[in-house]
């Protein structure tokens, strides 16, 4: 394995362990919970601005506009295509959306939680030739899936975990610039 590959690995080592450990008020990282309903008008604005808000606060501003995108594609998600499971739905309740920020000084952890356990479909590779793009480029894209494959674009890793209690969490990871970016404490 040649030395580039190696940093990278250790980077992506390093990243999965911040991203798994558990927030400690004294630790150097940032970290908020916004809970959402997904029946309210407002609710993807609502979570877009209040990533700015947090972001700004935390001092992650190189971010803030690809992080706003990506959280009102995931939470869009969640409005449109979320079906609660049925132990966790009642009639006429509203379907609950978590926003979860992690930042740490070189990352920022976005996870979007809903309740339906049923898995995304993450987009593997390209979803079309590259060839076929010109004047008819909106012919070529895939019917469901677009939100996902802007936030993969968007985040350096997109990934999903499945919730004890039901539901799931969607994941996204943003560098911040290999650490070089100050997160003042």
């Amino acid at each position: 394995m040649d030395a580039g590959k190696a940093v990278r690995l250790a980077g992506e080592l390093d990243a999965y362990a911040h991203w798994f450990v558990k927030p400690e008020p004294s630790s150097d990282g940032h970290f908020l919970t916004l809970t959402l309903f997904a029946e309210f008008g407002d609710t993807a604005r609502v979570a877009r601005d209040m990533t700015a808000v947090f972001l700004r606060g935390a001092g992650a501003d190189a971010v803030v506009d690809d992080a706003r995108l990506a959280v009102s594609e995931l939470v869009g998600n969640v409005v449109n295509h979320a079906v609660p499971d049925r132990h966790l739905s009642s009639p006429g309740g509203c379907r609950r959306i978590d926003v979860i920020f992690k930042v740490w000084p070189k990352w920022l952890f976005i996870g979007v939680a809903d309740e339906d356990s049923t898995p995304p479909l993450l987009p593997v590779g390209e979803v079309f030739f590259p060839g076929l793009l010109g004047e008819l480029s909106e012919a070529v894209l895939p019917d469901s899936g677009r939100g996902l494959l802007i936030v993969q674009r968007l985040a350096a890793a997109v990934w999903w975990t499945p919730e004890e209690r039901g539901g799931k969490t969607v994941w996204c990871r943003f560098d911040l610039n290999g650490g070089a970016e100050s997160v003042p404490h």
